[in-house]
């Protein structure tokens, strides 16, 4: 028995279900922490947390028909298996709690879902990560892979510690922003004091001989980090799109070094945790020692596993213990979660394919499947980018792989349409494959560089 089926066990066996600390409780003694830890990090008295953990026990005893506590807790159930009665009774309680709780996946995986799949050890890492002074997460992954999730979570954790937080989304900003590198940071600088409901000074510290990069270090450290009785995390998100302007990435890439490195000396400098994120690699030219991708905390987020997939059936409410089935659907869509989370969405719910995971798979690259509106915006970005349409046609028509130029490569590997490894390029997962063979055509130029997608809806 893993720690999520005990914990789905217990939610599904007692009338009221389970309290937070319950489970806090159970989650800490199966990592191999102590009730003064957990207290601790509860913010509770001890005997209080002792006392609700012996209830626990006695409870956990009387299903595996011998004694629990704490010391033997995570090795009796690891050697207990659920008896037929206790799957029956999780099976009914996933299917009661999907019925009320299904979402359609959109945007970042709200807290309280209960579909939200953990990947560890990453969330362990990063939230010690970002405990550390001065910090420095770096998380990448390609569109639709959990990075908003995660993020979404690292803020919570961060804010039930009393840090203040910021998010930026460099998406957001206008292109005019980019003109320059002063007025890039100046827009920074202005949007950090906005989020922190400080008032903008930068006419106060900015100073044109010293230079744009001395001026926004300065506006940090002596007025938002110097205005703050707490550390701060901010989150640089869609970091992509500064890569797209050269010279701004490698003066900012710089200046996030040279941050890092100042919270070794200055103690006012370890107030500031940096998150940066991105969908792909950098292709800008910046030495090792300035750049703030080989420092801190690296955190690449990969598909699901089987065991992940298997998991999510579980809380969609679907029998797929046998491994059939997930085996199926990822023989089709991998573990990109996006693609597994809409497949179990159409599945369970009003109106949907009734469990037919035979029919959904069937249907799944064609312009009836559920990944039809999806799919189609990537074939309208790839008919407005030739180049990059013509690789990944190159990519879906070929057996083994591909080696197409870095630029190429890291771009579509942003838009999770191929796996990169090294430099061999592949489909991201069988269904783009079939899918934009069918709906992608290039014109008899492909060769030559010339594409021209002919959409066939219907």
């Amino acid at each position: 028995m893993t720690i999520d089926e005990a914990v789905l066990l217990l939610k599904a066996s007692q009338a009221t279900g389970l309290t937070t600390l319950q489970e806090i409780i159970l989650r800490s003694s199966w990592e191999g922490k102590t009730y003064t830890n957990i207290a601790s990090e509860a913010h509770l008295g001890e005997e209080h947390v002792r006392k609700v953990a012996a209830h626990l026990w006695q409870v956990l005893s009387d299903f595996c028909k011998e004694p629990i506590n704490q010391s033997n807790f995570r090795q009796t159930l690891e050697n207990h298996h659920l008896s037929k009665a206790h799957q029956q009774l999780v099976k009914e309680f996933n299917k009661a709690a999907t019925a009320i709780s299904l979402e359609f996946p959109s945007g970042p995986v709200s807290l309280n879902s209960r579909f939200y799949i953990p990947r560890p050890p990453i969330e362990e890492l990063a939230y010690a990560e970002m405990a550390e002074p001065g910090s420095v997460i770096c998380i990448k992954a390609p569109k639709k892979m959990g990075k908003s999730s995660l993020i979404l979570r690292l803020l919570a954790g961060a804010n039930s510690q009393d840090f203040r937080t910021v998010t930026l989304n460099f998406q957001q900003a206008d292109k005019a922003v980019f003109a320059s590198l002063d007025k890039f940071l100046r827009w920074l600088c202005a949007n950090v004091s906005r989020e922190l409901q400080l008032e903008p000074k930068l006419n106060d510290y900015w100073d044109e001989d010293m230079g744009s990069k001395v001026s926004c270090s300065i506006y940090f450290q002596q007025y938002l980090l110097s205005a703050l009785s707490s550390p701060l995390v901010l989150v640089l998100n869609d970091l992509d799109w500064v890569f797209e302007y050269q010279e701004i990435a490698e003066e900012l890439l710089s200046l996030i070094r040279t941050w890092y490195e100042r919270a070794k000396g200055v103690e006012i400098w370890q107030k500031l945790h940096l998150v940066l994120v991105y969908s792909t690699e950098i292709l800008v030219s910046i030495k090792l020692t300035q750049s703030p991708f080989n420092i801190g905390l690296r955190i690449n987020l990969p598909p699901f596993t089987k065991e992940q997939v298997q998991d999510l059936a579980q809380r969609h409410g679907l029998d797929w213990t046998n491994g059939i089935n997930v085996e199926s659907l990822m023989a089709m869509v991998g573990g990109y979660p996006y693609l597994v989370r809409l497949a179990f969405y159409h599945l369970v719910g009003k109106g949907g394919l009734e469990g037919d995971l035979e029919q959904l798979l069937q249907q799944a690259p064609t312009e009836t499947g559920i990944y039809h509106e999806y799919l189609r915006q990537y074939v309208l970005a790839l008919r407005d980018q030739p180049e990059l349409g013509n690789a990944f046609y190159e990519v879906i028509n070929t057996t083994n792989y591909v080696k197409l130029k870095p630029a190429l490569a890291y771009k579509l590997q942003s838009m999770g349409l191929i796996n990169l490894e090294g430099d061999r390029s592949t489909p991201a997962c069988e269904l783009y494959r079939l899918y934009f063979r069918q709906y992608l055509k290039t014109s008899e130029n492909f060769n030559s560089g010339c594409f021209n997608c002919e959409f066939r809806w219907g």
